[in-house]
């Protein structure tokens, strides 16, 4: 970026020393978890930022999203690069909008709506709700370090999910505020079916500036894994725990051996040879949990009381895709998928991708609540990664058999499994970035349409 560009942009915030330009820290802020994906880290390594903007307030967004916009500077917008697909990395240079300073909780209502800036570390928020009676509906595994922002910008569910949806279902986000990317830059708030507009749209359209978030009611839970001998017999329980009505439960994530022996940490409770389930189960449950384990053949490994994110051990972070990261550390060549399978035939599924591929696919299974109300069989499975030929040939096995996969390999919205099909994020693009300088190149079917448009 040219000195005098760098110069005016620094001007428009109150401290001048939050205009970032040394090379370790735009490095480091330009990056995210991409490397999770041995497709997109090659492709993505040597993208960087030309200068990373931590703003304070609105009115410093809208200062320099209006200067970026008069000189075709792109923006990509960050939280706090928990992200696993690239979405946070500039493809094109320009300025990170690093929003990791704009993390206040506002309040938090009678009614259980959270109010925070996005830039709220999701650990904190959860922390406060809780001394108030409430908690997250759900989160991902990298609760401690992820921004609410990012999340609703790059993430789709987690732990909770199993009780009360994914991030996009059930009305849990209950309005944005964003900033456009326009020559006069505008605040519009966004309510309802309108934050569809929105999610999960890796900030390519629009820069999301305050967030009411629905909270679930705060329940104290315990922790508990067990131990089986057979895959099927681990699955079965799983699955009658997940989809009863009877059980209040956070939490229930299957592992098919060997990846609970990648979890250091916790390779006390993962005996050699067992297939393990991961439980944050109601504390008033915990002995009914156990008892109907024992009964179903299982063993209990682990059981104890969950106090908060800074319980020893936490057991969910060895879940969602904290199970990736583990293997990765324990064998490079590990990487992941994301799927759904269909509950009526997740049996036939499974069997059909074990005949097919032997362990090259290690089955980690979670479960969440869809939007009808069914509690849907999800899958975080391991992929021992050789060729990216291999891969997609897996990825098409997977959906020749109807399981649903969000390619967690491709560094764009559409190709990730995330895009609406009534492309609303496109037309909230072509409203509010009609330039396509919001994180360009992320949502390839957007093209610019205005005498103003960049070229390309």
């Amino acid at each position: 970026m040219k000195e005098p560009l760098a110069r005016t942009i620094s001007g428009l915030l109150a401290d001048p020393q939050r205009f970032v330009t040394s090379p370790a820290v735009v490095e480091r802020l330009s990056k995210d978890f991409y490397w999770y994906s041995p497709v997109l880290k090659p492709q993505l390594d040597d993208r960087l930022a030309d200068a990373i903007v931590q703003p304070v307030n609105v009115d410093e967004i809208r200062n320099v999203l209006r200067f970026c916009f008069e000189h075709d500077i792109p923006v990509t917008a960050r939280g706090a690069g928990t992200g696993n697909y690239g979405q946070a990395i500039p493809l094109h240079g320009g300025i990170v909008l690093d929003l990791s300073l704009m993390d206040a909780i506002e309040a938090i209502t009678p009614e259980g709506v959270a109010i925070c800036e996005p830039g709220v570390r999701l650990g904190v928020l959860e922390a406060e709700a809780r001394t108030r009676g409430w908690e997250l509906r759900c989160y991902p595994s990298t609760i401690v370090k992820a921004s609410l922002g990012g999340f609703l910008g790059g993430g789709s569910g987690g732990i909770g999910s199993v009780a009360n949806g994914n991030l996009r279902d059930f009305q849990t986000v209950r309005a944005l505020e964003i900033v456009t990317m326009e020559r006069e830059p505008a605040i519009h708030f966004l309510e309802g079916e309108a934050v569809h507009d929105i999610l999960h749209a890796w900030g390519t359209n629009g820069i999301i500036t305050k967030i009411w978030l629905a909270l679930a009611p705060k329940v104290d839970w315990a922790q508990c894994a067990v131990g089986f001998d057979d895959f099927a017999a681990t699955y079965d329980f799983s699955e009658r725990v997940a989809a009863g009505a009877e059980w209040t439960k956070r939490l229930v994530t299957t592992f098919e051996w060997p990846i609970s022996s990648y979890f250091g940490p916790v390779r006390t409770i993962a005996p050699k040879g067992k297939h393990l389930i991961f439980f944050l189960i109601a504390q008033h449950q915990l002995v009914t949990l156990e008892e109907a384990a024992r009964n179903a053949g299982g063993i209990i490994t682990y059981s104890g009381i969950y106090k908060g994110l800074r319980t020893v051990p936490l057991l969910s972070d060895y879940t969602w895709n904290h199970t990736t990261l583990w293997a990765i550390k324990h064998d490079s060549a590990y990487t992941y998928l994301q799927c759904a399978f269909d509950p009526d035939r997740v049996r036939d599924q499974m069997r059909q991708l074990r005949e097919k591929f032997g362990n090259e696919i290690l089955f980690h299974m979670e479960f969440w609540k869809n939007a009808s109300g069914r509690i849907i069989p999800g899958a975080i499975p391991l992929v021992y990664f050789t060729t990216e030929d291999r891969l997609n040939e897996m990825i098409r096995f997977c959906r020749d058999i109807d399981i649903f996969v969000a390619n967690p390999h491709v560094n764009n919205v559409e190709d990730g499994g995330r895009f609406r099909e009534d492309h609303v994020q496109l037309a909230a693009k072509r409203r509010y970035d009609p330039k396509g300088l919001l994180n360009p190149g992320k949502m390839p079917s957007f093209q610019p349409h205005t005498e103003e448009a960049i070229s390309s």
